[in-house]
């Protein structure tokens, strides 16, 4: 992963297949811009049979990263027990405006307590006080988070949350202000 504060700068190409004439390629740092401010992503992960499962959930960007947090015995929890590979989605729910980010990567426990502790604040910051979670054990503890339902697991996880990092390997922009455009940054990992 990027230090922080760096910025990796993909390959940045728009498809003129499925964008306007006169469409240009939207920014690697408008597209972190937008992810940054989104509140609500898209989790796709896969069973272990094969099958997807999409879930939504909320993500902060930081450190070149989409981190998300979910219980171990939840069903994401336990898809990325088995494959890392997730695509996080975001975007408008209009047709005709906003722009739609795709970001498909390898979901990385972040198990470092300080670091935890940054993203427990991030987290608190984006998404106000009563998403407050202290740091236990290499993960989020909710038990001092009031906005999140309560755990319904009847297990030693219970109130626990992990957190993992998305850092891009390729990402998506499908814009639709006026005009269509579609871009995709590739990421060298």
């Amino acid at each position: 992963m990027p230090a922080q504060g760096e910025t990796q700068e993909p390959q940045t190409d728009l498809d003129a297949r499925y964008s306007s004439p006169d469409a240009t390629a939207m920014t690697w740092t408008e597209a972190v811009s937008r992810l940054e401010k989104a509140e609500i992503f898209w989790l796709s992960t896969v069973r272990p049979d094969g099958r997807p499962h999409v879930t939504p959930l909320m993500a902060v960007w930081r450190d070149g990263a989409l981190h998300f947090a979910t219980g171990p015995q939840e069903r994401k929890g336990l898809n990325l027990g088995t494959n890392p590979h997730v695509v996080l989605t975001t975007g408008a729910n209009a047709y005709g405006e906003g722009c739609d980010l795709v970001v498909e990567g390898e979901a990385v426990r972040v198990t470092d307590e300080k670091r935890l502790g940054e993203l427990a604040a991030a987290w608190e910051a984006k998404y106000g006080p009563g998403w407050h979670f202290d740091v236990r054990d290499g993960a989020f503890s909710t038990a001092s988070t009031t906005a999140a339902p309560p755990p319904t697991e009847e297990t030693a996880e219970a109130g626990r949350a992990l957190v993992f990092a998305v850092q891009p390997r390729t990402a998506f922009g499908f814009g639709r202000d006026g005009r269509f455009s579609q871009t995709r940054w590739r990421f060298a990992h």
